[in-house]
């Protein structure tokens, strides 16, 4: 692909000619072949390890089912997306020098790249919309279909993530770009070379729709999260219950995960979008220097990373989920137990079931009598 900038096939030409001219350059050789693609290879091992584990997690316990975490698991969604189509695609441009996937690919790879990074940056725009709502007006009760509507609006991103994506597989076509009299290669772009205009355009709305808009949006919202929280520490009484200061707390460490996952994306993001910004104003311009390809696989490798980091930030900042996240990991070290060892932990149960069901019921009626549930702030 080109830049690999996820929004599309374009600029292939200008980094296959990048790479002809460095090809008797014996250390840029050694890192293009040699050193990348098992960067690419250890990224997409970690990001599918880490993102699938994560969506396990959250539909395995119940207790995880929350409106915070629907959002979470979208996103692991569009990581997964992103992982096992666009840096296996990448990846194998530093192995040909020319795109090899045929037409319905050149229409169908772009189309599937811009939804993942759409479904990214929307579902971080929702998920602090609803830490808004949960810390500035944290009496709101929500209704017990949330989860459903959250739901709903998942499916929402997707379908709005797809739709801003189908002008990628309506414009994109394979070319035959001519270099010289008798030199050529096929390349994937998103327009027509010859038209000045449509790049620029293309640049400019990609970074306005995917990253600037967005995160501006964003930005609002932690305003006002942050003021409410400051007023909040001056306003609450010294009596205020235990139960509504550990709730407060519970949503401030809920608001700081989806900070530091907004704060990845920006930084992850940013060397991308300015770089395609650079190569659209150049459209054409043939950029042959080493500091130009290696700023390109900077990018391209700081973007995937983003697709990698969400579950372990969330391991290291959440309580609940790292505990429940080190379970599943030991269920499944112990899958492997004897037969005997699992009956003996079977009978164990079976003689604890009543005991726990009478703690159940305390928890659920304590939680019932107090007017509210930490079900929805289960991520923290």
């Amino acid at each position: 692909m080109d830049t690999l900038h996820l929004f599309n096939g374009s600029f292939l030409f200008q980094d296959n000619l990048t790479l002809n001219s460095l090809s008797d350059e014996m250390s840029a050789f050694f890192v293009i072949r040699c050193v990348v693609p098992p960067i690419y290879l250890l990224i997409i091992t970690v990001g599918l390890l880490g993102n699938i584990t994560l969506v396990k997690v959250f539909v395995a316990n119940s207790a995880m089912k929350s409106v915070p975490n629907i959002f979470i698991s979208s996103l692991a969604a569009g990581d997964l997306l992103l992982l096992v189509t666009c840096v296996p695609v990448d990846a194998a441009r530093y192995f040909f020098e020319e795109w090899i996937f045929g037409t319905v690919a050149c229409k169908l790879i772009p189309l599937i790249q811009l939804t993942s990074v759409g479904v990214s940056v929307f579902t971080l725009t929702a998920l602090s919309a609803d830490r808004y709502k949960a810390i500035v007006n944290p009496m709101d009760v929500q209704s017990s279909n949330a989860v459903l509507h959250t739901c709903l609006k998942a499916v929402t991103i997707w379908l709005v993530s797809v739709l801003l994506a189908v002008p990628e597989a309506v414009f994109s076509e394979v070319v035959q770009h001519h270099i010289g009299d008798n030199d050529s290669f096929t390349a994937c772009v998103p327009y027509p070379l010859t038209n000045k205009t449509h790049p620029k355009v293309h640049a400019v709305l990609i970074f306005l729709v995917y990253y600037l808009v967005p995160l501006s949006v964003i930005s609002v919202y932690y305003c006002h999260i942050a003021h409410s929280l400051m007023q909040s520490a001056h306003n609450m009484p010294g009596e205020s219950s235990e139960h509504a200061k550990k709730q407060m707390g519970t949503r401030k460490r809920l608001a700081k995960i989806v900070l530091v996952f907004v704060g990845l994306f920006a930084l992850c993001w940013f060397p991308n979008h300015v770089l395609y910004m650079y190569r659209s104003f150049h459209y054409g311009q043939i950029d042959p220097s080493l500091g130009h390809l290696i700023v390109t696989v900077i990018g391209r490798i700081l973007s995937f990373c983003n697709s990698c980091v969400n579950p372990f930030a969330l391991y290291l900042l959440s309580e609940s989920f790292r505990r429940h996240f080190n379970t599943h990991l030991r269920c499944q070290g112990q899958s492997g137990l004897p037969r005997s060892t699992s009956y003996f932990q079977s009978t164990s149960a079976l003689r604890m079931t009543s005991v726990r069901s009478n703690l159940r019921n305390t928890v659920t009626n304590s939680s019932l009598a107090n007017g509210h549930s930490f079900k929805q702030e289960s991520a923290a």
